[in-house]
């Protein structure tokens, strides 16, 4: 292994996309999304297996999966590792190996080591991380599970007075950063993210036009084209089939409504860390809260939370990340290029 040369990884491997950025320049976001062909007909025309929007494209002709739920591998009801846990498991770990296969672009796969972080929720239990470690098995030489949100952080170097709201599709992820690696109280996971809009979204469109005919993913894409909380933006129409008539529908109070229903929530994770943190320092933490994840992209979103901030905690400053899409990535290659080669060492012998 000593005289391969070495290749940096960062991934993140979300509930809705997943997303690979490596030192040799290399960065790739897919949709998180397994198709298998359901009979012969699919198989001739798509082959053994589609990937992302591929995979959704198809959807009619493959059964589609997603690995993920709520930012960890989807699970059975009991104890052990039962057939959907399998399941999941050899799905993520394809999806990974489509991902990394990305790096090879311009690279030789048999003369390199593949060094990775791979980003997790903040409150990950020990055996979603050991699931983690067991999907890269066999596709990564050398592999360290870090906290989402801690990975924003890294790579923006917001490691001191710093509180990162990472909103992404299964879990809102919220760390408070003062210049150590963050622990179990310094970080708070709520459910209330991107998957919960879509969800309020959807039943509000069903209450509203009950003939009307869609799916879940038409609504999400226009979610994700048009989320906004604020109140002064212009109306949001969407077209969706009526008895077989495409139709337009006025969405603006719905999208609106959906997209707010995490705010609170956002807010008092936020307040919890501020509350419980050394009051000498608290005024940091309120004046540098910074929005990540997909759900940061909402317009309007960072003045709604200042806005609650004031009522509960006085005052707030928020910003968002600039790419919202790659910050943990980014962040998790930086980890993986400032780790020494002593720590991948020792994790070697760990195993």
């Amino acid at each position: 292994m000593k005289d391969k040369k070495i290749l940096n990884i960062g991934i993140d491997l979300g509930t809705s996309r997943s997303v690979i950025v490596c030192d040799n320049g290399i960065r790739q976001a897919i949709p998180s999304f397994i198709g298998y062909p359901k009979d012969a007909v699919s198989l001739k025309l798509l082959g053994e297996m589609v990937y992302g929007e591929d995979a959704i494209r198809h959807r009619l002709s493959v059964k589609l999966y997603r690995p993920f739920d709520k930012g960890v591998l989807l699970q059975d009801n009991s104890d052990k590792k039962g057939d959907a846990h399998l399941k999941s498991s050899a799905i993520a770990r394809a999806l990974l190996r489509k991902l990394v296969a990305y790096a090879f672009e311009e690279e030789e796969d048999d003369k390199l080591l593949l060094r990775g972080v791979i980003g997790a929720p903040a409150l990950a239990t020990q055996n979603n991380k050991k699931d983690f470690l067991e999907i890269a098995d066999g596709v990564l030489d050398d592999v360290m599970i870090a906290s989402e949100p801690f990975c924003v952080a890294y790579g923006m170097n917001a490691l001191d007075s710093a509180l990162i709201v990472d909103i992404g599709a299964g879990t809102t992820d919220l760390c408070r950063m003062h210049g150590t690696i963050p622990g179990p109280d310094d970080q708070i996971t709520t459910f209330k993210a991107g998957d919960y809009v879509d969800q309020i979204f959807l039943e509000l469109i069903e209450n509203k036009y009950k003939e009307a005919n869609f799916t879940v993913n038409m609504i999400k894409r226009f979610k994700e084209e048009n989320a906004s909380v604020s109140e002064h933006g212009e109306q949001l129409f969407i077209e969706l089939p009526i008895k077989g008539k495409p139709t337009s529908c006025d969405v603006t109070n719905e999208l609106r409504e959906a997209c707010h229903a995490i705010v609170p929530d956002i807010v008092e994770g936020i307040r919890k860390l501020v509350a419980t943190f050394d009051p000498e320092f608290q005024d940091g933490l309120k004046q540098n809260v910074i929005l990540a994840g997909g759900g940061s992209r909402m317009i309007g979103l960072h003045k709604e939370i200042e806005t609650y901030m004031k009522k509960t905690l006085g005052y707030g400053k928020v910003t968002r990340v600039e790419d919202s899409l790659y910050a943990g990535a980014n962040g998790a290659l930086m980890l993986c290029k400032d780790m020494p080669d002593e720590y991948w060492d020792e994790l070697k012998k760990r195993k």
